[in-house]
């Protein structure tokens, strides 16, 4: 076995057609050949000359991966495609000729980063519960938030059934004339709109929705519906960091 062999569901990730656990699904349920062969069975290495199939396409060649940071504006689908017609991320990327998929959702009127690549590994390395990534958001609710009343998601809210981790939750400004507050709730889950299910059990539902840091990944010099390439040294950065250990300070 040559130093250049990969792990067979890496090879499918890095291609773009899955996340490290589709391509491990994938390969479970017999849908990728190798040199003629079905494979079931994990942590098979294959060389850099091996001929690799997922359901009867083969991977000519690994695709160039590549990493963008969107700072999607609302009223757009976190989707590569929308059966309504809906404009989406992807439409935003005007000159990306790979096939990227978002990393996470942000609901249709949420704003903020947003993360696409084709680097399936990459992608389900931050998307894991055990990573643990620093969420960012700043929320315009209705009603004046205090301590008290966010004190519950200190310690973590029963939403569908379910607890939610505790939150870092402080809040920015109070318009007591509008009747109208300012909260930055920081979380490292993801579930479906969690941060409005959150502060709607607290009675303070959600006007205006930002997400102002994933990971170390801010806005700064991006326009609502701007994008640009990550560097290098960010990628690298990406790759290696220990997200167990990860705070926002």
């Amino acid at each position: 076995m040559s130093e250049e062999a990969q792990r067979l569901q890496k090879i499918i990730a890095q291609a773009g057609l899955a996340s490290r656990r589709g391509a491990e699904e994938l390969i479970a349920k017999g849908r990728v050949q190798v040199n003629g062969q079905t494979i079931t069975e994990l942590g098979m290495k294959v060389e850099p000359n091996d001929h690799v199939e997922v359901d009867g396409s083969p991977i000519e060649g690994r695709e160039k991966l590549v990493y963008y940071l969107l700072n999607k504006p609302r009223g757009v689908v976190t989707t590569n495609n929308d059966e309504k017609g809906r404009q989406t991320v992807i439409d935003l990327l005007g000159d990306v000729s790979q096939r990227v998929y978002p990393i996470g959702r942000l609901d249709y009127d949420t704003t903020g980063v947003l993360l696409l690549t084709n680097d399936g590994v990459v992608a389900n390395q931050l998307m894991h519960p055990k990573s643990r990534v620093d969420k960012v958001y700043v929320a315009k609710v209705e009603g004046i938030a205090t301590d008290e009343k966010l004190a519950p998601l200190k310690h973590g809210v029963v939403i569908k059934g379910r607890k939610t981790a505790p939150a870092r939750v402080t809040i920015e400004r109070v318009d007591k004339d509008k009747k109208t507050s300012m909260v930055r709730v920081i979380i490292h889950e993801g579930r479906n709109h969690q941060i409005k299910n959150m502060l709607q059990k607290v009675h303070l539902p959600v006007v205006k929705l930002t997400r102002e840091q994933y990971a170390f990944f801010d806005l700064v010099g991006l326009q609502s519906g701007e994008y640009r390439k990550l560097t290098g040294a960010e990628v690298r950065r990406l790759k290696a960091e220990d997200y167990k250990n990860y705070r926002r300070k």
